[in-house]
């Protein structure tokens, strides 16, 4: 018996990366249209949501910002657990941040268990790129999409937070993402359910 269409899907969304890049405010951004220039850091974890249509289906995102000080670190693991995808951020201005990705991609896999790793929707965001016009830039957009590459070629947006550039473009690849590897995986174990075992399938890049 075939199921009923979901009208209504839920996607968990983690932002990702070090202290002050900017994750809290590209989330004001994104769902409150607001930008604050007071700088609060995010104790534990927290989460705005967001209604969004794509192609005709209502999607909630819950986007959960997750502390970057390493001491809340160990918070992030019941956090992880359920995700849908992952927003990696770091700041162009900022060489640390840009290095540290790595492991908050690695951290990321490891405790929220991901049945596919490989095929797992992220994305990379760099961030603060209105920073004195972009003459404190120390991370060249080339280095950030070879990082990309190295990890599955997964999609890479540039943003302010300040000024609304590129926010909602980045947002809505990777809810696109989450519902294509939803759909990938539904395909998958219906797959199994009728003939048995199947081989890996191919990524398709973000269409947006």
């Amino acid at each position: 018996m075939a199921m009923a269409p979901r009208r209504r899907t839920l996607l968990k969304v983690i932002v990702l990366g070090d202290s002050g890049v900017g994750k809290t405010s590209l989330m004001n951004q994104y769902v409150n249209k607001k930008f604050s220039q007071q700088y609060k850091a995010t104790i534990g974890a927290d989460f705005l949501t967001k209604e969004v249509l794509i192609e005709d289906r209502l999607v909630t995102l819950q986007i959960w910002d997750t502390a970057g000080q390493e001491r809340f670190q160990s918070l992030g693991v019941a956090f992880y657990r359920g995700a849908d995808c992952c927003v990696l951020v770091y700041d162009v201005n900022a060489k640390r941040t840009f290095n540290t990705l790595g492991t908050w991609h690695d951290e990321f896999i490891n405790q929220a268990g991901p049945s596919d790793p490989k095929q797992f929707p992220f994305i990379l965001v760099g961030n603060k790129v209105d920073l004195d016009a972009g003459s404190r830039r120390v991370v060249p957009e080339k280095k950030a999409k070879d990082w990309c590459v190295s990890k599955g070629d997964i999609p890479y947006f540039e943003t302010s937070a300040k000024d609304d550039y590129n926010v909602d473009p980045a947002f809505l690849c990777i809810a696109k993402l989450a519902l294509e590897h939803e759909h990938d995986q539904d395909i998958y174990f219906n797959s199994v359910a009728e003939q048995g075992p199947k081989t890996e399938g191919q990524t398709s890049g973000c269409a947006c």
